[in-house]
């Protein structure tokens, strides 16, 4: 290989090289500077827009339904199952039904509320089963929420969890 043409993947090419000015040396105003803005953020008071409030906020509707409060709705992959399964016992004690309204989840505890929105429709449900066991989904819906939200099979769903399962995880968090 020819050593004295300078190639984009070579490390000898200028645009990799340093001046020789710049070599060894550090810049040193970068770390104070981020240090000070961070301190001056966290001294800083309460944005008036919150209200002082933490950045877990309430959703409206359900408040005034049923006093349940929400973090703020994510997107989630969710899947729905209970054709095989009708009669047998969910991992919180219930028996599935074709009926029954619920949703399975890997770690949020059994009966923990969540709200899901998919397509302008909305409902608030409890965990009520372990799963989903498909790889990339976060949610298993029984075949009663599947048909209450129009849910057609497996894909991005909104959610939000009530904030009592949002307030004890954060203090107690797992080990």
């Amino acid at each position: 290989m020819k050593t004295g043409r300078n190639r984009l993947w070579r490390q000898d090419h200028l645009r990799f090289v340093r001046p020789k000015s710049a070599r060894g040396q550090r810049l040193s105003f970068g770390a104070p500077v981020l240090i000070a803005a961070v301190l001056a953020l966290a001294a800083a008071p309460a944005q008036a827009g919150t209200g002082g409030a933490s950045p877990i906020v309430a959703s409206s509707g359900p408040l005034a339904e049923g006093g349940i409060a929400f973090t703020p709705m994510r997107w989630a992959g969710a899947t729905w199952y209970g054709p095989g399964l009708y009669g047998s016992h969910t991992a919180c004690g219930q028996v599935l039904r074709p009926e029954t309204i619920g949703v399975a989840h890997r770690d949020l505890p059994c009966g923990t509320a969540v709200k899901f929105a998919y397509r302008g429709q909305e409902i608030v449900t409890t965990v009520i089963d372990r799963g989903p066991f498909s790889r990339g989904n976060s949610w298993d819906l029984t075949n009663g929420a599947r048909q209450l939200l129009g849910f057609d099979g497996s894909g991005p769903i909104r959610y939000a969890v009530s904030l009592q399962y949002a307030r004890q995880a954060l203090h107690n968090p797992r080990r």
